[in-house]
Parts: C-alpha cells; sequence; structure tokens
C-alpha cells in the first residue's frame, strides 16, 4: 500500500544541453512527487522502480500517448 502526494508545477531556470553540446540557460517546469509506502507489504526498491518509470514517462509525454 502506498500513497503518492503530488504537488504543482513550479517554472525554474535550469542549464539544459542544446542539440550541439552546448549548456544553455531554460525555463523548465518542476514538480514535486512524494511517496509514502508500507514496508511491511513490499520493499523500497518497488518505490524506487516505480519514480524511475514514473520519471522516464513525465521526460517524454509521448510514452503516455501509446
Amino acid at each position: 500500500a502506498g500513497i503518492l502526494a503530488v504537488g504543482r508545477g513550479n517554472k525554474v531556470v535550469e542549464p539544459v544541453m542544446d542539440n550541439d553540446g552546448t549548456e544553455k540557460a531554460a525555463v523548465v517546469t518542476k514538480m514535486m512527487l512524494t511517496l509514502s509506502a508500507d514496508h511491511r507489504i513490499f520493499d523500497g526498491q518497488v518505490g524506487g522502480k516505480f519514480f524511475t518509470e514514473l520519471a522516464l514517462n513525465f521526460s517524454d509525454i509521448r510514452r503516455l500517448l501509446l
């Protein structure tokens, strides 16, 4: 059992890599996610894998459309 808390997206300026490999400043949206889980039911590694997959889906929204 677990509870996922989702915060709102905040725009922040962060360095990103350009297509040619140079670093530049860009405005990105960041969101805070917090997972509370009962370790009697599953290991914390399961929560880590869940967050990894969730981050992949949020970073490339096309994955959710397929």
